[in-house]
């Protein structure tokens, strides 16, 4: 049987509490033991109000995203007429609205990004060792460096010759 309004409203409230409390630093156990309650209850307490926290958030953007939308679409069909009668403001304002409905949406194609070495040529990334990476990281932006060379055969930790 469901509970009663005002137990549900009452959950709410302790689970809004415990909430603030973790945020502001508790431990579950020191929640659990201000409430009355075992560790384990507790724990799934702070579970259930941040996992339904985060869908009102869910909700809240895509409700968000679903208002501006519509002003982007009212937007585009006052100044699609004289866009495709080859008006030259209003296709650069169709243009833009078209942007920008493509941001809300995502549905822009990822843009590549690639980091270059020294003089603009190849960073040669071989070994997949940390060390590697740290070494290039600190050249990437240094014009004129050296990018060193490493041997993946070479054992890094091992400083025995045998």
């Amino acid at each position: 049987m469901p509970a009663s309004k005002a137990k549900q409203a009452d959950t709410a409230q302790r689970r809004t509490e415990m909430l603030r409390m973790k945020l502001s630093g508790k431990s579950v156990t020191q929640i659990a033991e201000h409430f009355g309650m075992t560790r384990s209850t507790a724990s799934k307490d702070l579970s259930r109000i941040i996992r339904k926290a985060r869908e009102l958030e869910i909700q809240e953007a895509e409700l968000y995203r679903e208002v501006q939308r519509g002003r982007l679409e009212t937007l585009l069909l006052g100044v699609w007429p004289d866009a495709v009668s080859g008006e030259p403001k209003a296709s650069e304002a169709a243009r833009k609205l078209i942007s920008d409905l493509s941001d809300l949406l995502g549905v822009k194609v990822p843009v590549r990004t690639e980091i270059s070495g020294p003089d603009g040529g190849d960073i040669p990334f071989s070994s997949g060792e940390l060390s590697e990476l740290q070494a290039l990281i600190a050249i990437s932006d240094q014009p004129g460096a050296i990018v060193p060379v490493f041997d993946p055969d070479t054992d890094d930790d091992d400083d025995s010759d045998d």
